[in-house]
């Protein structure tokens, strides 16, 4: 199946339930906008934020839609979608991003990484955001060493603003004694979970609209179908969207109905 024939086939302009849509064009509902008011807080603030989700509920969407609304100019990105780098690898992004060069031993990394970020305030007035993906799979003193980069400066407030995004064990991880003080230092944390079959519902429209399609093409119980399917996640409802779409083409059909959906559901569960 070519997407042009797909495309073709539904007068699409452009593919809907794609993952290079912007932000801006997505349906912003209620757990994607507070998602996206804590992160710009916790930026404005300087301040440690966590944002939790399961696979697919649009943590990392949302971050791309938080982060993108921030000055260049007055905001340094660093981020770190695969924490297993070790946090030798995690100071060296860092330094590399701030135009330094990493040293060496790991002890003058870490002092190393501390003062550029100081730097990028104080000399530069740029704030660093420092944004872990996947922070679920950082080990406790990989945790506890970015607690200590958060503690550089306590008495005059930190340099930089730390967002960990990752699966729900994360907020378990966090509470474990042994990460108390990192914890503590914890100003916001929020968890995306799926949205209600009428935001579902709005989410798919506004994704058709994207793509020229302002007319009914999916009907109400194929999209409720779809919702109970995906459980209200946007990346299960893109795949099961686009597999909908494709078995509609496939038996002729104009309008992706229940059946196509439930077909989209089986496909997707082998």
């Amino acid at each position: 199946m070519s997407i042009d024939r797909l495309q073709s086939h539904y007068g699409f302009t452009r593919m809907p339930f794609g993952r290079d849509i912007p932000p801006q064009a997505l349906h912003p509902h209620p757990g994607h906008r507070e998602a996206i008011a804590r992160i710009q807080w916790c930026v404005s603030q300087h301040q440690t934020g966590v944002l939790t989700g399961e696979v697919g509920a649009g943590k990392t969407v949302a971050i791309r839609a938080a982060l993108a609304g921030l000055e260049p100019s007055r905001h340094q990105m660093v981020y770190i979608p695969d924490p297993t780098i070790t946090m030798r690898g995690i100071y060296t992004r860092i330094v590399t991003a701030l135009g330094g060069s990493p040293a060496f031993y790991s002890g003058v990394l870490a002092s190393q990484t501390a003062s550029l970020l100081a730097g990028e305030l104080d000399e530069r007035s740029r704030l660093p955001v420092i944004v872990i993906d996947e922070a679920h799979l950082l080990e406790v003193k990989e945790l506890e060493a970015l607690r200590m980069l958060t503690s550089a400066d306590m008495d005059t407030g930190s340099h930089f603003a730390l967002l960990l995004v990752g699966q729900p064990t994360l907020r378990r991880r966090l509470k474990l004694a042994v990460l108390s003080a990192l914890d503590q230092r914890i100003s916001t944390r929020f968890q995306i979970n799926g949205m209600g079959p009428k935001d579902t519902a709005e989410y798919i429209h506004s994704h058709l609209s994207y793509a020229g399609r302002t007319d009914p093409l999916f009907s109400e119980d194929a999209i409720t179908t779809i919702h109970d399917g995906a459980r209200g996640y946007p990346r299960a409802i893109n795949n099961l969207a686009i597999s909908a779409l494709i078995a509609s083409f496939a038996t002729g059909k104009a309008i992706v109905d229940q059946s196509a959906a439930q077909s989209a559901i089986t496909e997707n569960s082998d």
